[in-house]
């Protein structure tokens, strides 16, 4: 498949990347600055210098794409609009150039419901998770709205918190809820189960929630 990955330099992103490629997948990575990227993963596939939030930019990087993936996310606790304005200028590219399929990263977070246990639902997730990180979820959750709205083939996926940990090949999802007692949830998983979820057709307009 021909793929393209926003947010590439990131650790989720980098895990998407070296996945992809070894599945022998076509791969374009749409960065601000290529030097970032590990020579041995740059050499391997199409890197496009580009700023992500002008569709202008991004339309060729997206054309003739099988499926974009976007593992965008700002940096601190701040307010910020980096997920929603990148979320934005993607579906403008992607409409531009009548590309389709659309996975996004979002966090399990964002959303507490009957999914989740009685403690992380009433106390976890409300009372301190989305105190913390109240204006990251913000602005997800004006990028989730913006891909319900469109006319995309498009997949939420929602981690526990992410860590380094490695692949476990033993992650849980669900769809439309939480996963029960899913607390945390590797890059490598992640990115493993975003690649899978690319070809599950019954994933696309749907919250996919993962857990390690």
């Amino acid at each position: 498949m021909r793929l393209t990955v926003f947010g590439a330099t990131g650790g989720t992103g980098l895990e998407l990347l070296r996945q992809s490629l070894d599945l022998a997948h076509q791969v374009t990575a749409v960065v601000r600055d290529a030097t970032r990227l590990p020579a041995g993963l740059r050499d391997r596939l199409t890197v496009v210098e580009a700023d992500v939030m002008d569709p202008d930019a991004i339309a060729p990087a997206v054309k003739g794409s099988d499926a974009v993936l976007s593992a965008m996310g700002a940096r601190g606790r701040g307010p910020t609009t980096v997920c929603s304005d990148s979320a934005a200028a993607i579906l403008a590219a992607m409409e531009r150039v009548g590309a389709r399929r659309l996975l996004m990263v979002s966090a399990g977070g964002l959303e507490a419901d009957a999914g989740d246990g009685p403690f992380t639902r009433y106390v976890l997730k409300p009372l301190i998770v989305q105190r913390l990180f109240r204006h990251h979820y913000e602005d997800l959750a004006r990028a989730e709205s913006l891909l319900r709205a469109s006319g995309t083939d498009w997949t939420i996926v929602r981690p526990g918190r992410l860590t380094d940990a490695g692949r476990t090949s033993r992650y849980r999802t669900a769809r439309d809820l939480a996963v029960r007692g899913g607390t945390s949830t590797t890059r490598a998983d992640l990115a493993d189960c975003m690649l899978e979820l690319i070809g599950d057709r019954s994933s696309i307009r749907h919250v996919i929630s993962v857990a390690s």
